[in-house]
């Protein structure tokens, strides 16, 4: 841990924030005091949340509102606190920092997802230190990450990082609810078996985020598997974990590192619809990776555009994998079950093609 070149940092809103909303500086300065000793020898990547909950208290909202209108009202007030807060903070260290604000739309599509990976490069090699952040204001349910620890382990996948530190407010990951006697904490995760018979369900969450214990294994998961070790640990022990000395829960890489942008698709996307697949166009697509055509088809389900992620279901209804699809729903039902020579026959050339390639789709294991 203590050689990681490339780290990327995630804090949460209760660990930046007052219980009644509201950036709490100290906590701010505090973090970024870690943060830049630590550039000396690291290139950092910091994913923070807190824009929805910076901005509760200046609309005079008392606590996180539940419908998306109010918190994309608050989040368009909070990120620009937030991230003023920040340039200030960082400020006395002579740091510049630049701002990157994704929703899934941003990484799955291809062009997109180039698009991001490229910026972040340039921030870095630059010398900026990039400030990562979901989109609140204009992300609607659909291109939702829904929590930023899970953004955080696909940041550290898109960046190439060696290293993801999960700040909480709890310094590690127990095998209950830590604010019960007898808890213990799990020091190291070596793979998933590691995790039988652990309650993280109980840890709840903080009143103005939206992640817990729960977000924050899946997102330590998926970041492993992904070959970037996690350590999962409070914000207070943030300067422990990026110098490599022992703190919180390691989670061991579990997987190989990928150089695509298939597993934000498979993590990061929500379906938009369904395609019914017959029994050799499952067997096709899930053992020899081809793409899905026409003749394979047998049932569309949802609404969606040409672009959206749709899953790709077999004959029982179980998403075996998921793809962007390449016509409307409305276009698909006289497609099932033809050849692509048939349909460029009678519809014309462009009907000649797959209907999800194989560069555009991921198996779902």
């Amino acid at each position: 841990m203590a050689t990681a070149r490339r780290v990327v940092v995630k804090v949460g809103s209760s660990s930046l924030t007052t219980a009644a909303g509201g950036l709490d500086a100290d906590r701010v300065d505090a973090l970024v005091d870690v943060l830049a000793k630590s550039r000396d020898s690291k290139e950092i990547v910091l994913v923070s949340s807190g824009a929805i909950a910076a901005g509760l208290a200046p609309l005079g909202l008392a606590k996180r509102p539940r419908d998306l209108a109010r918190q994309q009202a608050a989040a368009s007030v909070g990120q620009g606190l937030l991230v003023a807060r920040y340039t200030a903070s960082f400020a006395r260290y002579g740091i510049r920092v630049g701002q990157v604000l994704l929703t899934t739309d941003d990484v799955s599509r291809r062009a997109h997802y180039r698009n991001a990976v490229r910026t972040l490069d340039k921030l870095l090699a630059m010398g900026a230190l990039p400030i990562v952040n979901e989109n609140d204001t204009v992300a609607t349910d659909e291109i939702r990450f829904g929590d930023n620890d899970r953004l955080a382990a696909l940041v550290a996948h898109l960046v190439r990082a060696d290293l993801l530190v999960l700040l909480s407010d709890v310094d590690g990951l127990y095998d209950g609810d830590p604010r019960s006697p007898g808890a213990q904490r799990i020091d190291e995760v070596a793979g998933p078996e590691d995790l039988d018979g652990v309650s993280i369900g109980s840890a709840g969450k903080a009143g103005v985020g939206t992640g817990g214990m729960v977000t924050k294994v899946e997102a330590a998961r998926i970041a492993a598997a992904a070959g970037v070790p996690v350590v999962l640990t409070s914000a207070t022990h943030a300067a422990d974990a990026l110098a490599g000395r022992p703190t919180g829960t390691l989670f061991h890489r579990t997987g190989k590192r990928s150089a695509d942008r298939l597993l934000w698709l498979a993590h990061a996307s929500s379906p938009r619809g369904a395609l019914r697949l017959d029994a050799g166009a499952v067997k096709a697509v899930v053992e020899r990776r081809t793409s899905l055509l026409p003749a394979g088809l047998t049932g569309v389900e949802g609404h969606f555009s040409a672009g959206d992620p749709v899953d790709l279901v077999d004959e029982t209804g179980r998403a075996v994998a998921r793809g962007l699809v390449n016509f409307d729903a409305k276009e698909l039902p006289r497609l099932l079950g033809r050849s692509t020579r048939e349909l460029a026959a009678e519809l014309g050339p462009a009907y000649e093609r797959e209907v999800v390639h194989r560069d555009d789709l991921v198996v779902l294991r």
